[in-house]
């Protein structure tokens, strides 16, 4: 019973009651013009066209362009109404006007990083691929930097937890979810004695993302144990486009010289504590050396955009004996991407890998819900001879999201993309290995939000010791996968094959 009322007095319900009443009253609004349902509906019609030519008009993504026109064009009324409201990217003039300023002081610590020594050889792919992150996320490559590849949630914390003992200026935390449990206590712990010690301590989360697993004003619990907290993107209960942009980033560095990122979010699913899609399988990568100033700019940015600050970045670059100490081999390029300026870098970068593999490409990705040039690049490296292989979950954390992403496996397949599911459970991982030499880890999934809603963040490496392990752990992880055969997809019922198609033309919208 305690919980029941937990739930039904819960801030996330609330949110639900506000806006299904925002929606019933615009649909009592449309249903008093019924004495003139004709005149009004021929003007809806009217508006409908006009916002689906502005639509077909605009740069974007074509899939998502053609989600939106199927219920523009059903729903005349709702639809246009729906698209207004969710269906665009914009800024306030005030909040652009802080947004480039936050840009700056990025763009600004960035040109402070000397040129990689030695630099990437000219006109080879990886100059390319690094050239294009440089120029359109703003982040230079690397050298200098240890990279250490952690391929399950339990290597990952225990990783953390030694690095953040050792904290002694500061610890910045980014994170889509935390949750609390023994995961998020036993960081929680270290945060709050180390805040006692002089450690600037900062968490910034996702407010939408921690709506069901964070009690409301759980931030000022944070801050009266002297941790500096920020909440990105607070959820109202008005209808607004910004319901999209969600920070899904995970970051964390540790003064400056230590950065983690990938998939992994604080709560106890992520190490297997908690098992409600069998076993969770994820990764992360940590960085020692040049390349953290990146993941420290990208934090910093973030905050400072949040909260209204303004930062020297600067003050927080890796320390530089350190750095000049290390000697490990190959380039690595840390990468920001942000949903609102019409660039998909996560996208791009996945795309370079596959056209340019000469070998193999191998793939983690919880969602495999891709747009026409995604599936363009996988079957057209398939069909060159490139091994292509993707593994998804058995056992998925959205029903409805994983019916999405088996829609795509018979076009894959035919083509020959191997697919596999990981038969314990859930794969959250999203990592590109690339013939024994290029790869990616982060947050950025195979799907729409991630690729064009989300503020999102990866580690592009070349030559760097971690991908072999990616490498290793990934054949290991085939072991445990079951295959995905022409012969299973066109098995399906008709009725599920009607559903799944679907489900893949309104897949962006979701």
């Amino acid at each position: 019973m305690k919980n029941f009322f937990k739930v039904v007095f819960s801030r996330a319900v609330f949110t639900g009651v506000f806006i299904a009443l925002q929606f019933a009253a615009i649909f009592l609004a449309v249903t008093r013009f019924n004495e003139h349902f004709a005149l009004f509906y021929g003007i809806c019609l009217v508006l409908s066209a006009v916002v689906v030519v502005y639509l077909v008009g605009r740069d974007g993504n074509p899939a998502y362009k053609i989600a939106w026109i199927i219920p523009i064009l059903a729903l005349p009324v709702f639809g246009v109404l729906l698209y207004l409201v969710f269906g665009k990217n914009q800024l306030s003039p005030k909040e652009k006007a802080r947004m480039s300023s936050v840009a700056e002081q990025y763009e600004k610590a960035m040109r402070s990083v000397p040129a990689a020594e030695p630099a990437l050889p000219e006109h080879t792919d990886a100059k390319r691929v690094s050239d294009y992150i440089h120029r359109v996320a703003d982040t230079p490559v690397f050298t200098h930097t240890e990279t250490t590849y952690l391929p399950v949630g339990e290597a990952y914390l225990k990783a953390l937890l030694a690095e953040l003992e050792k904290a002694e200026k500061f610890i910045f935390m980014e994170y889509y979810i935390i949750a609390p449990g023994q995961m998020w206590d036993a960081i929680h712990d270290v945060l709050r004695r180390k805040a006692e010690n002089g450690v600037d301590v900062r968490v910034m989360y996702d407010d939408f993302g921690c709506m069901y697993k964070l009690p409301e004003g759980y931030e000022d619990t944070l801050k009266a144990e002297g941790i500096r907290c920020c909440v990105f993107n607070r959820f109202l209960p008005v209808l607004s486009p910004r319901f999209n942009n969600r920070d899904h980033r995970k970051i964390c560095v540790i003064d400056g010289n230590v950065g983690f990122t990938g998939g992994i979010n604080f709560s106890d699913a992520y190490i297997n504590v908690v098992q409600r899609c069998g076993h969770w399988l994820d990764a992360g990568v940590m960085l020692r050396g040049g390349g953290v100033y990146a993941l420290t700019a990208m934090f910093l940015s973030m905050w400072d955009y949040t909260c209204g600050v303004t930062e020297d970045f600067t003050r927080y670059a890796p320390d530089t004996a350190l750095c000049e100490s290390i000697s490990a081999p190959g380039w690595v390029q840390p990468f920001g991407d942000t949903p609102l300026d019409n660039e998909p870098v996560g996208e791009t970068v996945y795309l370079h890998l596959i056209n340019r593999a000469k070998d193999y490409v191998y793939i983690n990705t919880p969602y495999l819900i891709i747009d026409n040039e995604m599936i363009t690049a996988l079957t057209a490296a398939a069909k060159s001879g490139v091994d292509v292989r993707i593994v998804t979950p058995a056992i998925s954390d959205s029903a409805l999201v994983h019916e999405m992403t088996r829609s795509y496996y018979e076009t894959l397949i035919l083509a020959g993309v191997k697919i596999y599911e990981y038969t314990p459970g859930m794969v959250h991982a999203k990592t590109f290995i690339a013939d024994d030499c290029s790869a990616v880890v982060g947050t950025i999934n195979l799907d729409y939000r991630s690729l064009f809603l989300h503020f999102e963040c990866g580690v592009w490496m070349y030559e760097t010791s971690a991908i072999a392990d990616m490498k290793a752990e990934y054949l290991s992880e085939l072991e445990k996968c079951l295959q995905i055969t022409e012969e299973r997809c066109l098995q399906q019922r008709r009725g599920r094959r009607i559903i799944r198609a679907v489900l893949r033309t309104l897949a962006p919208l979701f």
